[in-house]
Protein backbone atom coordinates (compact mmCIF):
# COMPACT_ATOMS: atom_id res chain seq x y z
CA UNK A 1 0.00 0.00 0.00
CA UNK A 2 1.80 3.33 -0.85
CA UNK A 3 1.76 6.05 1.31
CA UNK A 4 -0.41 8.08 -0.36
CA UNK A 5 -3.13 5.32 -0.45
CA UNK A 6 -3.06 4.88 3.16
CA UNK A 7 -3.14 8.26 3.69
CA UNK A 8 -6.73 8.82 2.34
CA UNK A 9 -8.28 5.94 3.98
CA UNK A 10 -10.66 7.45 5.64
CA UNK A 11 -9.83 10.69 5.21
CA UNK A 12 -13.26 11.83 3.98
CA UNK A 13 -14.79 11.41 7.80
CA UNK A 14 -11.99 12.81 9.02
CA UNK A 15 -12.47 16.43 7.40
CA UNK A 16 -15.78 16.40 7.87
CA UNK A 17 -15.12 16.01 11.70
CA UNK A 18 -11.81 18.11 12.04
CA UNK A 19 -13.19 20.81 9.90
CA UNK A 20 -16.07 21.26 12.26
CA UNK A 21 -13.34 21.32 14.93
CA UNK A 22 -11.40 23.86 13.03
CA UNK A 23 -14.07 26.18 12.65
CA UNK A 24 -14.53 26.30 16.64
CA UNK A 25 -10.84 27.02 17.54
CA UNK A 26 -11.09 29.95 14.76
CA UNK A 27 -13.96 31.44 16.55
CA UNK A 28 -12.16 31.05 19.80
CA UNK A 29 -14.14 27.95 21.14
CA UNK A 30 -13.34 25.62 23.30
CA UNK A 31 -15.23 22.41 23.50
CA UNK A 32 -16.30 21.48 27.60
CA UNK A 33 -13.21 19.36 29.38
CA UNK A 34 -13.79 17.27 32.06
CA UNK A 35 -12.45 19.47 34.05
CA UNK A 36 -11.43 23.11 34.35
CA UNK A 37 -9.30 24.33 32.23
CA UNK A 38 -6.48 26.22 33.70
CA UNK A 39 -4.80 29.43 32.10
CA UNK A 40 -7.12 28.79 28.93
CA UNK A 41 -5.62 31.40 26.09
CA UNK A 42 -2.32 31.78 27.60
CA UNK A 43 1.20 29.75 27.16
CA UNK A 44 3.13 28.09 29.83
CA UNK A 45 6.62 29.03 30.17
CA UNK A 46 9.32 27.42 33.00
CA UNK A 47 8.53 30.98 34.80
CA UNK A 48 4.86 31.02 34.90
CA UNK A 49 1.95 31.67 31.80
CA UNK A 50 2.37 35.21 29.64
CA UNK A 51 0.11 36.12 26.92
CA UNK A 52 0.49 34.14 23.50
CA UNK A 53 1.39 37.70 22.04
CA UNK A 54 4.48 37.86 24.46
CA UNK A 55 5.96 34.88 22.51
CA UNK A 56 6.95 37.20 19.83
CA UNK A 57 9.35 35.49 17.61
CA UNK A 58 9.49 31.60 18.52
CA UNK A 59 11.73 28.67 17.42
CA UNK A 60 9.09 25.96 18.32
CA UNK A 61 11.51 22.80 18.55
CA UNK A 62 15.18 22.92 20.05
CA UNK A 63 16.97 21.64 22.63
CA UNK A 64 19.55 23.24 25.35
CA UNK A 65 20.42 19.25 26.69
CA UNK A 66 20.18 15.98 25.50
CA UNK A 67 21.29 12.83 27.29
CA UNK A 68 20.81 9.36 24.44
CA UNK A 69 22.38 7.25 26.90
CA UNK A 70 19.16 5.42 27.86
CA UNK A 71 16.07 5.63 30.69
CA UNK A 72 18.03 3.61 33.57
CA UNK A 73 21.39 5.35 33.60
CA UNK A 74 20.47 9.50 32.53
CA UNK A 75 20.05 11.79 35.35
CA UNK A 76 21.61 14.38 36.78
CA UNK A 77 24.61 12.89 38.31
CA UNK A 78 25.80 12.69 34.72
CA UNK A 79 26.68 16.69 34.32
CA UNK A 80 27.81 19.57 36.14
CA UNK A 81 24.68 21.71 35.96
CA UNK A 82 26.87 25.00 36.24
CA UNK A 83 29.06 23.51 33.65
CA UNK A 84 25.91 23.16 31.38
CA UNK A 85 24.87 27.03 32.24
CA UNK A 86 28.28 28.52 31.23
CA UNK A 87 28.25 26.39 27.88
CA UNK A 88 24.46 26.83 26.81
CA UNK A 89 23.92 30.34 28.33
CA UNK A 90 25.98 32.57 25.74
CA UNK A 91 24.00 30.59 22.25
CA UNK A 92 20.87 31.59 24.16
CA UNK A 93 21.95 35.07 24.52
CA UNK A 94 23.23 34.81 20.89
CA UNK A 95 19.70 33.99 19.69
CA UNK A 96 18.27 36.62 21.55
CA UNK A 97 20.35 39.32 19.94
CA UNK A 98 18.92 37.88 16.65
CA UNK A 99 15.65 38.80 17.37
CA UNK A 100 14.20 35.18 19.00
CA UNK A 101 12.29 35.46 22.37
CA UNK A 102 10.63 32.34 22.61
CA UNK A 103 12.37 29.12 22.08
CA UNK A 104 10.37 25.86 23.05
CA UNK A 105 12.62 23.23 24.62
CA UNK A 106 11.27 19.98 23.52
CA UNK A 107 13.67 17.40 25.77
CA UNK A 108 11.63 15.38 27.11
CA UNK A 109 11.47 12.97 30.33
CA UNK A 110 14.65 10.47 30.72
CA UNK A 111 16.31 12.40 27.99
CA UNK A 112 17.65 15.17 29.83
CA UNK A 113 14.56 17.28 30.78
CA UNK A 114 16.33 19.73 33.35
CA UNK A 115 13.51 21.83 34.24
CA UNK A 116 15.64 23.79 37.14
CA UNK A 117 18.50 24.14 34.24
CA UNK A 118 15.65 25.94 32.05
CA UNK A 119 14.59 28.34 34.77
CA UNK A 120 18.26 29.71 35.87
CA UNK A 121 18.67 30.12 31.53
CA UNK A 122 15.70 31.70 31.19
CA UNK A 123 15.95 34.59 34.00
CA UNK A 124 19.63 35.47 32.56
CA UNK A 125 18.75 34.94 28.87
CA UNK A 126 15.84 37.09 28.61
CA UNK A 127 14.06 34.45 26.95
CA UNK A 128 10.88 32.83 27.07
CA UNK A 129 11.29 28.79 27.57
CA UNK A 130 8.62 26.26 27.48
CA UNK A 131 9.27 22.70 28.64
CA UNK A 132 7.20 19.79 28.57
CA UNK A 133 5.51 16.64 30.11
CA UNK A 134 5.03 13.02 28.07
CA UNK A 135 7.20 9.97 28.03
CA UNK A 136 9.49 9.76 24.23
CA UNK A 137 8.59 6.10 22.82
CA UNK A 138 10.94 6.73 19.50
CA UNK A 139 14.21 5.11 19.27
CA UNK A 140 12.83 1.58 19.38
CA UNK A 141 11.42 2.35 23.53
CA UNK A 142 14.91 3.00 24.61
CA UNK A 143 14.03 6.14 26.60
CA UNK A 144 10.49 4.03 28.31
CA UNK A 145 10.89 3.36 32.19
CA UNK A 146 9.63 -0.10 32.84
CA UNK A 147 6.58 1.86 35.06
CA UNK A 148 5.63 3.53 31.86
CA UNK A 149 5.30 -0.02 30.31
CA UNK A 150 3.34 -1.24 33.35
CA UNK A 151 0.84 1.79 33.57
CA UNK A 152 -2.35 2.45 31.45
CA UNK A 153 -3.16 5.27 29.40
CA UNK A 154 -4.97 6.88 31.82
CA UNK A 155 -2.32 6.07 34.62
CA UNK A 156 -0.08 8.04 32.55
CA UNK A 157 -1.93 10.56 31.97
CA UNK A 158 -2.63 10.86 35.51
CA UNK A 159 1.26 11.53 36.13
CA UNK A 160 1.45 13.93 33.32
CA UNK A 161 -1.41 16.39 34.57
CA UNK A 162 -0.09 15.86 37.87
CA UNK A 163 2.75 17.54 36.44
CA UNK A 164 0.79 20.39 35.09
CA UNK A 165 -0.81 21.15 38.42
CA UNK A 166 1.68 20.59 40.76
CA UNK A 167 4.83 21.68 38.55
CA UNK A 168 7.74 19.26 37.73
CA UNK A 169 9.44 17.57 40.64
CA UNK A 170 10.32 20.17 43.41
CA UNK A 171 11.47 23.06 40.91
CA UNK A 172 7.75 24.70 40.47
CA UNK A 173 8.28 24.47 36.69
CA UNK A 174 4.97 23.62 34.84
CA UNK A 175 5.11 22.40 31.64
CA UNK A 176 3.89 23.99 28.75
CA UNK A 177 3.13 21.27 25.96
CA UNK A 178 2.89 17.37 26.01
CA UNK A 179 6.30 15.90 23.88
CA UNK A 180 6.38 12.12 23.26
CA UNK A 181 7.59 10.43 19.87
CA UNK A 182 6.68 7.22 17.81
CA UNK A 183 8.84 4.81 16.12
CA UNK A 184 7.59 4.45 11.73
CA UNK A 185 4.26 3.00 11.90
CA UNK A 186 2.15 0.88 11.76
CA UNK A 187 1.84 2.09 15.53
CA UNK A 188 3.27 -0.67 18.44
CA UNK A 189 0.93 -0.91 21.51
CA UNK A 190 3.10 0.92 23.35
CA UNK A 191 3.39 3.72 21.09
CA UNK A 192 -0.14 3.96 20.51
CA UNK A 193 -1.09 3.84 24.93
CA UNK A 194 1.85 6.64 24.83
CA UNK A 195 -0.12 8.34 22.18
CA UNK A 196 -3.63 7.91 23.56
CA UNK A 197 -2.32 8.93 27.37
CA UNK A 198 -0.88 12.17 25.67
CA UNK A 199 -4.96 13.01 24.07
CA UNK A 200 -6.07 12.08 27.14
CA UNK A 201 -3.70 14.62 29.24
CA UNK A 202 -4.92 17.47 26.52
CA UNK A 203 -8.20 17.00 27.37
CA UNK A 204 -7.34 17.91 30.85
CA UNK A 205 -5.17 20.64 30.70
CA UNK A 206 -5.48 21.90 26.94
CA UNK A 207 -1.59 21.40 26.48
CA UNK A 208 -0.58 21.04 22.88
CA UNK A 209 0.72 17.17 21.74
CA UNK A 210 4.27 17.36 20.33
CA UNK A 211 4.48 13.83 18.42
CA UNK A 212 8.05 13.07 17.39
CA UNK A 213 6.54 11.45 14.07
CA UNK A 214 9.22 11.87 10.91
CA UNK A 215 7.80 10.08 8.03
CA UNK A 216 4.28 9.81 6.87
CA UNK A 217 4.18 6.04 7.75
CA UNK A 218 2.61 6.37 11.81
CA UNK A 219 0.77 9.61 11.33
CA UNK A 220 -2.14 7.98 10.17
CA UNK A 221 -1.99 5.72 13.20
CA UNK A 222 -2.05 9.38 14.99
CA UNK A 223 -5.26 10.49 13.19
CA UNK A 224 -7.10 7.29 13.77
CA UNK A 225 -6.47 7.88 17.99
CA UNK A 226 -7.05 11.67 17.57
CA UNK A 227 -10.47 10.72 16.28
CA UNK A 228 -11.27 7.96 18.25
CA UNK A 229 -10.05 10.30 21.57
CA UNK A 230 -12.55 13.12 20.21
CA UNK A 231 -9.41 15.24 19.77
CA UNK A 232 -9.30 18.24 16.30
CA UNK A 233 -6.25 18.47 14.50
CA UNK A 234 -5.17 21.34 15.94
CA UNK A 235 -4.20 19.49 19.37
CA UNK A 236 -1.29 17.69 17.22
CA UNK A 237 2.05 18.90 16.17
CA UNK A 238 3.92 16.45 13.46
CA UNK A 239 7.07 16.64 14.50
CA UNK A 240 9.67 16.36 11.84
CA UNK A 241 7.57 16.52 9.12
CA UNK A 242 10.35 17.24 6.85
CA UNK A 243 11.01 13.98 6.75
CA UNK A 244 8.30 12.72 5.39
CA UNK A 245 9.03 13.48 1.24
CA UNK A 246 5.63 13.78 -0.28
CA UNK A 247 4.52 17.31 -0.05
CA UNK A 248 0.60 15.48 -0.73
CA UNK A 249 0.92 14.13 3.18
CA UNK A 250 1.90 17.53 4.67
CA UNK A 251 -0.99 19.07 2.55
CA UNK A 252 -3.61 16.47 3.75
CA UNK A 253 -2.30 16.79 7.56
CA UNK A 254 -2.72 20.15 7.49
CA UNK A 255 -6.23 20.92 5.86
CA UNK A 256 -7.23 18.67 8.89
CA UNK A 257 -5.80 21.10 11.10
CA UNK A 258 -2.88 19.35 12.22
CA UNK A 259 0.56 21.42 13.02
CA UNK A 260 2.90 20.57 10.16
CA UNK A 261 6.49 21.36 11.88
CA UNK A 262 9.69 21.53 9.80
CA UNK A 263 12.46 21.68 11.85
CA UNK A 264 15.62 20.45 10.95
CA UNK A 265 16.47 24.21 9.38
CA UNK A 266 20.75 24.45 8.56
CA UNK A 267 22.08 26.61 6.57
CA UNK A 268 22.92 23.40 4.30
CA UNK A 269 19.36 22.44 3.65
CA UNK A 270 17.48 25.91 3.42
CA UNK A 271 16.64 25.29 -0.24
CA UNK A 272 15.49 22.14 0.19
CA UNK A 273 13.24 23.77 3.01
CA UNK A 274 12.59 26.66 1.02
CA UNK A 275 10.19 24.23 -1.48
CA UNK A 276 8.65 22.78 1.19
CA UNK A 277 7.15 26.13 2.67
CA UNK A 278 6.77 27.24 -1.42
CA UNK A 279 4.63 24.21 -1.46
CA UNK A 280 2.39 24.73 1.55
CA UNK A 281 2.02 28.36 0.43
CA UNK A 282 1.04 27.26 -2.89
CA UNK A 283 -1.33 25.28 -1.36
CA UNK A 284 -2.43 27.72 1.08
CA UNK A 285 -1.28 26.28 4.15
CA UNK A 286 1.35 28.30 5.26
CA UNK A 287 -1.32 28.93 8.69
CA UNK A 288 -0.35 25.44 9.69
CA UNK A 289 3.53 25.53 9.55
CA UNK A 290 5.93 25.84 12.10
CA UNK A 291 9.75 25.87 11.78
CA UNK A 292 12.78 25.28 13.26
CA UNK A 293 16.20 23.86 14.04
CA UNK A 294 16.31 20.89 16.37
CA UNK A 295 19.59 22.25 16.97
CA UNK A 296 21.83 22.62 20.10
CA UNK A 297 22.27 20.85 23.20
CA UNK A 298 24.91 20.10 25.64
CA UNK A 299 25.40 16.69 25.73
CA UNK A 300 26.64 14.77 29.36
CA UNK A 301 29.52 12.44 28.82
CA UNK A 302 31.43 14.49 26.37
CA UNK A 303 33.97 17.84 26.66
CA UNK A 304 32.75 21.11 27.05
CA UNK A 305 29.10 19.13 26.41
CA UNK A 306 30.12 18.11 22.95
CA UNK A 307 29.50 20.10 19.78
CA UNK A 308 26.45 22.55 20.60
CA UNK A 309 25.13 23.76 16.97
CA UNK A 310 23.90 27.31 17.27
CA UNK A 311 20.12 28.34 16.97
CA UNK A 312 20.61 30.39 14.16
CA UNK A 313 20.06 29.89 10.57
CA UNK A 314 16.34 30.18 10.25
CA UNK A 315 17.26 34.00 10.58
CA UNK A 316 20.30 33.99 8.94
CA UNK A 317 19.86 31.82 5.90
CA UNK A 318 16.20 30.44 5.35
CA UNK A 319 14.69 33.80 6.49
CA UNK A 320 17.04 35.52 3.46
CA UNK A 321 16.12 33.04 1.32
CA UNK A 322 12.47 33.36 1.30
CA UNK A 323 12.47 37.10 1.20
CA UNK A 324 14.00 35.97 -2.23
CA UNK A 325 11.66 33.44 -3.34
CA UNK A 326 8.75 36.16 -2.82
CA UNK A 327 7.59 35.78 0.28
CA UNK A 328 6.28 39.04 2.16
CA UNK A 329 6.23 40.08 5.47
CA UNK A 330 3.22 39.01 6.45
CA UNK A 331 3.82 35.16 5.79
CA UNK A 332 6.96 34.86 7.65
CA UNK A 333 5.34 36.71 10.94
CA UNK A 334 3.10 33.88 10.39
CA UNK A 335 5.74 31.37 9.94
CA UNK A 336 7.81 32.38 13.35
CA UNK A 337 5.43 34.27 15.10
CA UNK A 338 1.67 33.93 14.74
CA UNK A 339 1.67 30.14 13.85
CA UNK A 340 3.91 29.35 17.24
CA UNK A 341 1.64 31.70 19.41
CA UNK A 342 -1.84 29.81 18.54
CA UNK A 343 -0.01 26.71 17.90
CA UNK A 344 0.97 26.61 21.86
CA UNK A 345 -1.98 28.72 23.56
CA UNK A 346 -3.32 26.48 25.97
CA UNK A 347 -6.57 25.27 24.82
CA UNK A 348 -8.92 21.92 24.54
CA UNK A 349 -9.32 21.44 20.83
CA UNK A 350 -12.14 18.80 21.05
CA UNK A 351 -14.16 17.72 17.93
Amino acid sequence: MTNQTWFHRAASRREFIFAGAGAMCALGLAARADEPLEHQGRVMTVMGPIEPRSMDVTLSHEHVLVDFIGWKETGKHRYDEDDAFRVILPHLRKLRRLGCKTLVECTPNYIGRDPALLLRLARESDLHLLTNTGIYGAANEKFVPDSAREASADQLADEWVKEWREGIGDTGVRPGFIKTGVNNGPLSELDRKLFRAACRTHKRTGLTIACHTGGGGAINDELDILEDEGLAGEALIWVHAQNERDFQLHARAARLGVWVSFDGVSTKNRFDYVTRLKAMKDRGLLHRVLISHDAGWYSPGEPEGGDFRPYDAVFTALIPELRQSGFDRDELHRLVTKNPQTAFTIQTRLA
